[in-house]
Protein backbone atom coordinates (compact mmCIF):
# COMPACT_ATOMS: atom_id res chain seq x y z
CA UNK A 1 0.00 0.00 0.00
CA UNK A 2 3.15 2.55 0.45
CA UNK A 3 3.52 3.35 -3.28
CA UNK A 4 -0.06 3.71 -4.42
CA UNK A 5 -0.38 5.42 -1.40
CA UNK A 6 2.09 7.74 -1.79
CA UNK A 7 1.16 8.24 -5.75
CA UNK A 8 -2.66 8.90 -4.67
CA UNK A 9 -1.50 11.82 -2.61
CA UNK A 10 0.98 13.25 -5.84
CA UNK A 11 -2.04 12.90 -8.04
CA UNK A 12 -4.22 14.60 -5.76
CA UNK A 13 -2.08 17.46 -6.17
CA UNK A 14 0.39 16.96 -3.18
CA UNK A 15 -2.23 17.00 -0.88
CA UNK A 16 -5.30 14.71 0.33
CA UNK A 17 -7.71 14.17 3.11
CA UNK A 18 -7.67 10.66 4.45
CA UNK A 19 -11.14 10.27 2.49
CA UNK A 20 -9.88 10.88 -0.57
CA UNK A 21 -6.55 9.35 -0.55
CA UNK A 22 -8.27 5.81 0.53
CA UNK A 23 -10.73 6.56 -2.23
CA UNK A 24 -7.75 6.99 -5.08
CA UNK A 25 -6.27 4.23 -3.70
CA UNK A 26 -9.01 1.85 -4.21
CA UNK A 27 -9.83 3.15 -7.33
CA UNK A 28 -6.00 2.54 -8.82
CA UNK A 29 -5.91 -1.21 -7.18
CA UNK A 30 -9.32 -1.75 -8.26
CA UNK A 31 -10.40 -3.54 -4.99
CA UNK A 32 -14.03 -5.45 -5.29
CA UNK A 33 -16.97 -4.32 -3.29
CA UNK A 34 -16.63 -7.85 -1.98
CA UNK A 35 -12.87 -6.74 -0.62
CA UNK A 36 -13.83 -3.12 0.36
CA UNK A 37 -16.52 -5.02 2.81
CA UNK A 38 -13.92 -7.11 4.76
CA UNK A 39 -13.68 -5.75 8.44
CA UNK A 40 -10.10 -5.76 10.08
CA UNK A 41 -11.63 -8.19 13.04
CA UNK A 42 -14.79 -7.24 14.84
CA UNK A 43 -14.38 -3.63 12.70
CA UNK A 44 -15.49 -1.27 12.42
CA UNK A 45 -12.76 -0.71 10.39
CA UNK A 46 -12.41 -2.35 7.52
CA UNK A 47 -9.35 -4.19 6.24
CA UNK A 48 -8.43 -1.93 3.97
CA UNK A 49 -8.53 1.32 5.80
CA UNK A 50 -6.85 -0.29 8.33
CA UNK A 51 -4.03 -1.48 6.16
CA UNK A 52 -3.85 2.22 4.63
CA UNK A 53 -3.74 4.00 7.93
CA UNK A 54 -0.51 2.27 8.67
CA UNK A 55 0.62 2.99 5.26
CA UNK A 56 0.25 6.48 5.66
CA UNK A 57 2.04 6.23 9.03
CA UNK A 58 4.71 4.40 7.95
CA UNK A 59 5.02 7.14 4.93
CA UNK A 60 5.43 9.73 7.75
CA UNK A 61 8.21 8.10 9.33
CA UNK A 62 10.06 7.41 6.38
CA UNK A 63 9.99 10.99 5.16
CA UNK A 64 7.79 10.94 2.60
CA UNK A 65 4.50 12.32 3.82
CA UNK A 66 3.50 14.73 6.59
CA UNK A 67 -0.08 15.59 7.75
CA UNK A 68 -1.83 18.40 9.50
CA UNK A 69 -3.85 18.78 13.00
CA UNK A 70 -6.74 18.78 10.46
CA UNK A 71 -6.25 15.64 8.66
CA UNK A 72 -4.54 16.80 5.75
CA UNK A 73 -1.85 14.61 4.18
CA UNK A 74 0.97 16.80 2.13
CA UNK A 75 3.83 14.67 -0.04
CA UNK A 76 6.79 15.83 1.20
CA UNK A 77 9.70 17.21 -1.21
CA UNK A 78 11.57 14.02 -0.38
CA UNK A 79 8.18 12.46 -1.47
CA UNK A 80 7.91 13.80 -4.39
CA UNK A 81 10.97 12.66 -5.88
CA UNK A 82 10.97 9.15 -4.75
CA UNK A 83 11.03 6.60 -7.41
CA UNK A 84 9.38 3.22 -6.63
CA UNK A 85 12.91 1.67 -5.64
CA UNK A 86 13.47 4.07 -3.00
CA UNK A 87 10.07 2.37 -0.79
CA UNK A 88 11.64 -1.04 0.04
CA UNK A 89 15.18 0.15 1.25
CA UNK A 90 13.75 3.57 3.29
CA UNK A 91 11.05 1.16 4.62
CA UNK A 92 13.87 -0.76 5.89
CA UNK A 93 15.63 1.65 6.93
CA UNK A 94 12.81 3.19 9.05
CA UNK A 95 11.88 -0.12 10.46
CA UNK A 96 15.48 -0.52 11.90
CA UNK A 97 15.44 2.44 13.26
CA UNK A 98 12.65 2.08 14.79
CA UNK A 99 13.69 -0.77 16.47
CA UNK A 100 16.94 0.73 18.03
CA UNK A 101 15.12 3.49 19.04
CA UNK A 102 12.81 1.03 20.90
CA UNK A 103 15.33 -0.78 22.43
CA UNK A 104 16.99 2.51 24.28
CA UNK A 105 13.24 2.88 26.25
CA UNK A 106 13.47 1.17 29.11
CA UNK A 107 10.24 -0.53 30.24
CA UNK A 108 8.81 -0.45 26.45
CA UNK A 109 8.63 -3.20 23.87
CA UNK A 110 11.18 -3.33 21.59
CA UNK A 111 10.00 -3.35 18.31
CA UNK A 112 8.47 -1.24 15.30
CA UNK A 113 5.12 -0.70 17.98
CA UNK A 114 6.87 1.01 20.38
CA UNK A 115 8.37 3.45 18.23
CA UNK A 116 4.91 3.88 15.75
CA UNK A 117 3.09 4.46 19.14
CA UNK A 118 4.12 8.08 19.12
CA UNK A 119 3.13 8.62 15.55
CA UNK A 120 0.12 11.43 16.01
CA UNK A 121 -2.00 9.15 13.05
CA UNK A 122 -1.78 6.24 15.47
CA UNK A 123 -3.44 7.99 18.32
CA UNK A 124 -5.98 9.51 16.11
CA UNK A 125 -6.84 5.68 14.97
CA UNK A 126 -7.28 4.82 18.82
CA UNK A 127 -10.07 7.14 19.96
CA UNK A 128 -11.60 6.82 16.57
CA UNK A 129 -11.82 3.05 17.07
CA UNK A 130 -12.84 3.76 20.65
CA UNK A 131 -15.69 6.33 19.27
CA UNK A 132 -17.11 4.49 16.42
CA UNK A 133 -17.38 1.24 18.55
CA UNK A 134 -19.69 3.54 20.95
CA UNK A 135 -21.63 4.60 17.87
CA UNK A 136 -22.29 1.11 17.18
CA UNK A 137 -23.67 0.09 20.06
CA UNK A 138 -26.01 3.14 20.35
CA UNK A 139 -29.78 2.81 19.37
CA UNK A 140 -31.43 3.64 16.01
CA UNK A 141 -33.31 6.33 18.05
CA UNK A 142 -30.75 7.73 19.90
CA UNK A 143 -27.98 7.58 16.54
CA UNK A 144 -30.58 9.45 15.09
CA UNK A 145 -30.73 12.49 17.95
CA UNK A 146 -26.65 12.61 17.45
CA UNK A 147 -27.58 12.92 13.73
CA UNK A 148 -29.80 15.78 15.22
CA UNK A 149 -27.28 17.37 17.52
CA UNK A 150 -24.70 17.27 14.98
CA UNK A 151 -26.92 19.06 12.49
CA UNK A 152 -27.50 21.91 14.42
CA UNK A 153 -24.20 22.88 15.84
CA UNK A 154 -22.99 22.96 12.26
CA UNK A 155 -25.25 25.55 10.86
CA UNK A 156 -28.99 23.89 10.63
CA UNK A 157 -31.37 26.18 12.09
CA UNK A 158 -33.60 23.20 12.83
CA UNK A 159 -33.08 19.32 12.43
CA UNK A 160 -36.07 17.06 13.43
CA UNK A 161 -36.06 13.38 13.19
CA UNK A 162 -38.89 12.26 10.98
CA UNK A 163 -37.70 8.29 10.69
CA UNK A 164 -40.58 5.96 10.97
CA UNK A 165 -42.50 3.63 9.53
CA UNK A 166 -43.44 4.47 5.58
CA UNK A 167 -41.09 6.95 5.31
CA UNK A 168 -38.77 5.67 2.54
CA UNK A 169 -35.90 5.87 4.65
CA UNK A 170 -35.01 8.84 5.30
CA UNK A 171 -34.51 9.53 9.33
CA UNK A 172 -34.66 13.45 9.57
CA UNK A 173 -34.89 16.95 7.55
CA UNK A 174 -33.28 20.35 8.70
CA UNK A 175 -33.01 23.82 7.42
CA UNK A 176 -29.32 24.85 6.65
CA UNK A 177 -28.63 28.94 7.06
CA UNK A 178 -25.95 30.26 5.05
CA UNK A 179 -25.58 34.03 4.96
CA UNK A 180 -29.14 35.10 3.63
CA UNK A 181 -30.04 31.93 2.03
CA UNK A 182 -31.69 28.62 3.27
CA UNK A 183 -32.60 25.31 2.16
CA UNK A 184 -33.81 22.29 3.47
CA UNK A 185 -31.82 19.04 3.39
CA UNK A 186 -33.24 15.82 4.29
CA UNK A 187 -31.08 13.73 6.25
CA UNK A 188 -30.38 9.44 6.71
CA UNK A 189 -27.89 7.36 9.33
CA UNK A 190 -27.28 4.36 8.92
CA UNK A 191 -25.10 2.19 11.62
CA UNK A 192 -22.93 0.30 9.86
CA UNK A 193 -19.71 -1.74 10.65
CA UNK A 194 -18.62 -1.96 6.65
CA UNK A 195 -19.06 -0.35 3.56
CA UNK A 196 -22.15 1.48 2.50
CA UNK A 197 -22.64 0.79 -1.30
CA UNK A 198 -24.57 2.81 -4.43
CA UNK A 199 -27.97 0.85 -3.85
CA UNK A 200 -28.01 2.64 -0.54
CA UNK A 201 -27.50 6.07 -2.37
CA UNK A 202 -30.43 5.49 -4.91
CA UNK A 203 -32.37 4.11 -2.61
CA UNK A 204 -32.02 7.25 -0.19
CA UNK A 205 -32.24 9.80 -3.30
CA UNK A 206 -35.54 7.74 -4.54
CA UNK A 207 -36.71 8.33 -1.00
CA UNK A 208 -36.45 12.29 -1.15
CA UNK A 209 -37.88 12.20 -4.94
CA UNK A 210 -40.53 15.10 -4.57
CA UNK A 211 -39.66 16.35 -1.48
CA UNK A 212 -36.30 18.25 -1.81
CA UNK A 213 -32.79 17.52 -3.98
CA UNK A 214 -30.24 17.99 -0.81
CA UNK A 215 -29.63 14.98 1.20
CA UNK A 216 -27.04 14.16 3.79
CA UNK A 217 -26.37 10.45 4.35
CA UNK A 218 -24.40 9.58 7.72
CA UNK A 219 -22.69 6.09 8.28
CA UNK A 220 -20.19 5.08 10.72
CA UNK A 221 -18.91 2.86 8.27
CA UNK A 222 -17.31 3.61 4.64
CA UNK A 223 -18.79 4.36 1.42
CA UNK A 224 -16.96 2.30 -1.43
CA UNK A 225 -15.98 4.03 -4.39
CA UNK A 226 -19.09 3.27 -6.23
CA UNK A 227 -21.37 4.70 -3.57
CA UNK A 228 -19.25 7.79 -4.00
CA UNK A 229 -19.19 7.83 -7.46
CA UNK A 230 -23.06 7.22 -7.45
CA UNK A 231 -23.40 10.65 -4.70
CA UNK A 232 -22.30 13.04 -7.45
CA UNK A 233 -23.77 11.38 -10.87
CA UNK A 234 -24.93 13.88 -13.46
CA UNK A 235 -28.30 14.37 -14.15
CA UNK A 236 -29.09 13.58 -10.01
CA UNK A 237 -29.58 15.13 -7.16
CA UNK A 238 -26.17 14.91 -5.14
CA UNK A 239 -26.09 13.63 -1.98
CA UNK A 240 -23.28 14.30 0.40
CA UNK A 241 -21.68 11.98 2.36
CA UNK A 242 -20.46 11.21 5.76
CA UNK A 243 -17.73 8.38 6.93
CA UNK A 244 -17.00 7.06 9.91
CA UNK A 245 -13.48 8.52 10.06
CA UNK A 246 -15.56 11.95 8.89
CA UNK A 247 -17.98 11.30 11.55
CA UNK A 248 -15.32 11.24 14.56
CA UNK A 249 -14.04 14.58 13.60
CA UNK A 250 -17.24 16.56 13.12
CA UNK A 251 -18.27 15.07 16.65
CA UNK A 252 -14.38 16.22 17.77
CA UNK A 253 -14.95 20.03 16.10
CA UNK A 254 -17.91 20.44 18.40
CA UNK A 255 -16.84 18.61 20.94
CA UNK A 256 -20.13 15.90 20.95
CA UNK A 257 -19.39 13.29 23.30
CA UNK A 258 -15.37 14.20 22.93
CA UNK A 259 -13.17 15.70 24.91
CA UNK A 260 -9.91 16.81 24.15
CA UNK A 261 -6.91 17.44 26.51
CA UNK A 262 -3.84 19.57 25.34
CA UNK A 263 -0.48 18.50 26.21
CA UNK A 264 2.59 20.16 26.59
CA UNK A 265 5.62 18.55 25.40
CA UNK A 266 8.95 20.19 26.84
CA UNK A 267 11.88 21.23 24.92
CA UNK A 268 14.87 20.29 27.07
CA UNK A 269 18.07 22.09 25.76
CA UNK A 270 21.38 21.52 28.05
CA UNK A 271 23.24 25.09 28.62
CA UNK A 272 26.85 23.93 28.59
CA UNK A 273 27.88 27.55 29.50
CA UNK A 274 26.42 26.98 32.58
CA UNK A 275 28.44 23.90 33.57
CA UNK A 276 31.97 25.63 32.18
CA UNK A 277 30.92 28.84 34.45
CA UNK A 278 31.39 26.50 37.64
CA UNK A 279 34.73 25.58 36.65
CA UNK A 280 37.28 27.29 38.55
CA UNK A 281 38.77 30.02 36.50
Amino acid sequence: MLWPTLQAAKALGGSASIAELDAAVIEAEQFSSDQQDVLHGDGPQTEIQYRLAWARTYLKGMGLLTNSKRGVWTVTEAGQTAAPTDIGPLHAQFVASSKKKGKKKSGQKSNVASELDQVEAEAEADWKDELLDTLLKMSPTGFERLAQRLLRESGFSSAVVTGRSGDGGIDGQGVYQISLLSFPVFFQCKRYSGSVGSSAVRDFRGAMAGRGDKGLLITTGTFTNDARAESTRDGAPPIDLIDGDRLCDLLKEYGIGVSTTERVVEDVKVQADYFSSLEPK
